[in-house]
């Protein structure tokens, strides 16, 4: 009978993981350790790469932090550097990092969408940029996967430079899938719902009343959600599968719904 973690295609791959110290990174970091991949973890505090790298050494694969800052655009290229160079290479790329900033567009100033464009649309450029120049230089078929968002794909009231930007990394990601589709990388992102994380400001009747009203999966998604999808994504899988935008949302989506009762909504 065939293993299991055959199907997916990832015995002895590497996968860098942006943003891996935390949420749904480590959640992405166990699957894809436990199918049969090395990981590296970017992550700007040490403590938390380093904790996740156990994690995956703990399950029988080699687990690399990388400590960095990928806002930072001069640290870009020695992040990917290190990683590839400990990994033995870059087979897929995993980015999860990113954050909204709430307010009316009457109130965004400046200063808060050119912070947002970068937090989660420019860094997510120059870093694939930077991993799809090392996969083509090795001549390796890869996959690269971002982090959009719901909040991408209509209006986004109150989080209106937030879903710009994710409305940009959905078009870059078609984008980056057409050009680089010659040189065998597979590029593709994940919108979340409303996913539970470790930044998360909530208590647990805010939680239920959120989830029993408004999501057709009566439940908030969590970062094992979204770190399945990424495992389906990088894995052989997906070989078909590309310039995508994968909802991971409950079903919240095809119910048209917003998000209510939270911090700057009108209700």
């Amino acid at each position: 009978m065939q293993d299991d973690t055959s199907l997916f295609g990832l015995t002895g791959r590497k996968v860098l993981i942006i943003g891996g110290g935390q949420g749904m990174g480590e959640a992405t970091a166990r699957f894809v350790a436990r199918a049969g991949a090395d990981v590296a973890l970017v992550d700007i505090v040490a403590e938390r790469a380093e904790a996740v790298a156990a994690v995956v050494t703990g399950l029988g694969r080699r687990g690399i932090p990388v400590v960095g800052d990928v806002l930072d655009d001069a640290q870009i290229s020695r992040i990917v550097a290190e990683a590839d160079r400990k990994l033995g290479g870059i087979d897929a790329m995993v980015s999860i990092v990113g954050a909204a900033a709430w307010g009316s567009l009457l109130d965004t100033t400046a200063e808060v969408w050119d912070q947002q464009l970068h937090l989660n649309l420019r860094y997510f450029f120059l870093t694939c940029q930077a991993v799809a120049k090392s996969m083509i230089a090795r001549g390796t078929a890869g996959r690269i996967v971002g982090i959009a968002s719901v909040d991408g794909q209509r209006a986004s009231p109150m989080r209106g430079a937030y879903g710009a930007a994710k409305a940009g990394l959905i078009s870059l990601v078609q984008t980056m899938a057409v050009e680089w589709a010659p040189h065998n990388i597979r590029v593709n992102a994940i919108a979340p719902g409303h996913i539970v994380t470790p930044r998360l400001y909530d208590t647990p009747q805010r939680s239920e009343g959120y989830a029993n009203s408004l999501l057709p999966a009566r439940r908030r998604g969590t970062t094992e959600d979204i770190g399945k999808a990424a495992l389906f994504l990088v894995s052989d899988l997906a070989s078909y599968v590309n310039g995508t935008t994968l909802d991971v949302d409950g079903g919240q989506m095809a119910a048209n719904l917003f998000p209510r009762g939270f911090p700057g909504s009108n209700s």
